[in-house]
């Protein structure tokens, strides 16, 4: 069976994922008791159900029991991915305040931010337990793509997930490695090359030209590569490795697209995303 477990923060975009992961055919389970998981994982992988998700957040009675049960889990043989949501607290505010909608937390003596930061910090045990995604600047149509792409993936080694972003948005939450490229030659400048990214031709061909962008292209592969054999050692599902230019359309679009491209060649599982193009 394989399953996969949604947890993260109240307004990230739980639900939104488990709407995705049930048009992609997994059974899906919503709130779960994580004292709750072995047992049901058992009656659903009985019932002949091999993909399903299961909800599990701070609603959830004894969560702190979540980490022992997904061991416990993949000592029987089940596949168990987890997919961690989370978003800025401005972000989650603003969504709490449009929706009208209480957090699980609050009460009359918290305000709407502090409730936010105090469930962050409940779930800071689980955070480590499998792949982030920083639902701040995303769509809903955007996490339902990148829900899909990461369930199609092969769950066994380690997926690279090379994301670009622009800085003026902020640092993406999810990243493990983030490298800055704001100090390159900036197609912007160019009113040619401003409305188009750092996919197309004409700005490949730009900034191919530049030395330094040669240069830093270089020195960020180098890095990964060398270090990669250490992450593949600490048993971990994903990378994500961060690429920022100012306003992520050029030089960080350019980047990931030449990293994934090159790291795929090498036989790596890849993923690619564009936070701001996307």
């Amino acid at each position: 069976m394989q399953l996969v477990i949604v947890t993260g923060l109240s307004g990230s975009g739980k639900s939104i994922v488990l709407r995705a992961l049930e048009d992609s055919g997994y059974y899906c389970v919503d709130n779960l008791p994580a004292t709750l998981l072995p047992q049901i994982s058992q009656h659903l992988s009985v019932a002949k159900q091999e993909r399903v998700a299961i909800s599990i957040d701070t609603r959830s009675a004894a969560l702190e029991a979540l980490p022992a049960n997904i061991q416990l889990l993949k000592s029987q043989g089940i596949a168990v991915q987890v997919l961690f949501l989370e978003s800025n607290v401005e972000t989650l505010v603003k969504r709490f305040s449009e929706t009208r909608r209480r957090h699980p937390l609050s009460d009359e003596k918290t305000t709407l931010a502090e409730s936010i930061e105090h469930e962050r910090e409940l779930l800071s045990q689980l955070a480590d337990l499998g792949h982030h995604i920083d639902t701040s600047e995303l769509s809903a149509n955007t996490l339902r793509s990148w829900v899909k792409d990461f369930v199609s993936k092969e769950q066994s080694g380690l997926t690279l997930l090379f994301a670009s972003f622009g800085f003026k948005h902020g640092i993406p939450l999810d990243a493990d490695l983030v490298f800055d490229v704001r100090c390159l030659p900036n197609p912007h400048y160019d009113p040619i090359l401003r409305p188009l990214s750092g996919k197309d031709e004409a700005v490949k061909t730009f900034l191919e030209n530049q030395a330094s962008v040669v240069a830093m292209y270089e020195d960020i592969r180098g890095f990964v590569a060398r270090w990669l054999p250490c992450f593949v050692q600490d048993n971990r599902s994903y990378l994500t490795i961060a690429i920022g230019c100012t306003g992520g359309q050029h030089r960080s679009v350019y980047f990931v697209e030449q990293l994934g491209q090159y790291f795929a060649e090498q036989q790596q599982k890849v993923l690619i995303r564009h936070r701001e193009l996307e």
